[in-house]
């Protein structure tokens, strides 16, 4: 007799193998330089392992508290009055999560319900939709101005409707790599300060802002912040994006909600990660110096792409590169990228695979976040196109 094996009725139908994977197993494949995939190739600082190593040996290996290590709570907290100048409570406003896509999918459903609208601003990054789905909500998309990706207010306020439960935002933004201005982050709150509408606010590049500009956290505008849940990732900051560790800060009582769901999907995260980490950021050296580490990185980029027949487009923030190809192909993206891969030896992102539409613009992603050697390899290639 053979046992049966039911069938599921998927949550998520409309989820497949995702571009990341395919390009990267290509990349494997072809022995492709990977500027696909957003995560460094580089170690961290030795200084952040001997912390983590020195919890571990002090017998801080138990589970910590629910909503995160105290000592890094308070330290979440000083760093973002310090830069934005708004006081969070360590005890009642600060959680440390799983890294930053579960900080999202906890925020969405801790406030989502089955028939809400959350509005996301194409492209995104492709967590977004899915989180909304799971949370038996409904994503409304709303493209960013096509090539220059600023944020169309004249659309997103037609997209509102009294089924609108929060926006989606992130800056710097992961795919475009450009950043919010203080004018776009105020028109914002004076759009959403007649409303219920939350604000989920993914910054988690928030330390990778070039050319002296500021990163406009929505911790810096009341009636952002009041509504807002700020998501960020000491991945990102810290070089070790396998440590899947991040934070949410937000309003005692939103912040009450979102710890109903975290204690229950997650419940808490690495301990003797969380005081290392906690120990390393009393020197805050390592993030403040983290924007000209990079700005470095994408100066040398830029300048070897300048060689290239690629049309560059602004990296305002992140660790991302767009380049135009529209000169060169007329290709699809998705194409073109496994062209690029199989036959350049240099893996990138079509910038199609962040709409649901995918809406074509002859433009890809690079990332820059690799060792110097890599980027020069990756340089020498993309001149021979």
């Amino acid at each position: 007799m053979n046992a049966r094996t039911p069938a599921i009725e998927s949550r998520l139908p409309a989820v497949g193998t995702t571009i990341f994977t395919v390009m990267s197993a290509l990349a494997q494949e072809h022995g492709a330089v990977n500027l696909g995939q957003g995560f460094p190739d580089f170690d961290c600082d030795p200084a952040l392992i001997t912390a983590v190593d020195d919890a571990m040996r002090r017998g801080l290996n138990q589970y910590p508290l629910m909503t995160g290590v105290p000592a890094l709570r308070e330290a979440v907290a000083a760093k973002i009055q310090t830069l934005y100048g708004r006081a969070y409570n360590p005890g009642t406003e600060v959680t440390i999560t799983a890294g930053a896509t579960q900080a999202i999918l906890t925020s969405i459903l801790a406030i989502v319900h089955p028939g809400d609208e959350v509005i996301v601003l194409d492209p995104c990054y492709d967590s977004y939709e899915p989180n909304i789905v799971l949370a038996g909500g409904r994503a409304v998309h709303v493209p960013l101005t096509p090539r220059t990706f600023r944020p169309d207010f004249a659309r997103i306020a037609a997209a509102i409707t009294p089924r609108t439960r929060a926006i989606i935002i992130n800056t710097p933004h992961n795919p475009s790599a450009t950043i919010w201005s203080a004018d776009e982050m105020q028109r914002l709150s004076d759009l959403l300060c007649d409303t219920d509408i939350f604000v989920i606010a993914d910054e988690v590049y928030e330390h990778m802002v070039f050319d002296g500009q500021q990163h406009q956290s929505i911790a810096r505008f009341p009636e952002l912040a009041a509504r807002g849940f700020i998501v960020s990732s000491f991945g990102k900051t810290y070089h070790v994006t396998g440590w899947k560790v991040g934070y949410v800060a937000a309003p005692a009582s939103l912040m009450a909600e979102f710890r109903k769901v975290h204690q229950f999907n997650v419940f808490t995260v690495n301990t003797p990660v969380q005081h290392g980490i906690a120990a390393y950021m009393a020197n805050p050296a390592p993030y403040l110096e983290l924007s000209a580490f990079y700005q470095r990185k994408r100066d040398l980029f830029r300048e070897g792409l300048a060689k290239t027949r690629f049309k560059i487009l602004p990296s305002e923030g992140s660790y991302f590169q767009c380049v135009d190809y529209a000169g060169i192909s007329d290709e699809t993206e998705e194409a073109f990228c496994r062209r690029l891969t199989q036959d350049i030896g240099v893996a990138a992102i079509p910038l199609s695979a962040f709409y649901p539409d995918r809406f074509e613009q002859r433009i890809v992603r690079f990332c820059f976040a690799k060792k110097d050697e890599t980027l020069k390899t990756a340089l020498d290639r993309l001149a021979s196109v």
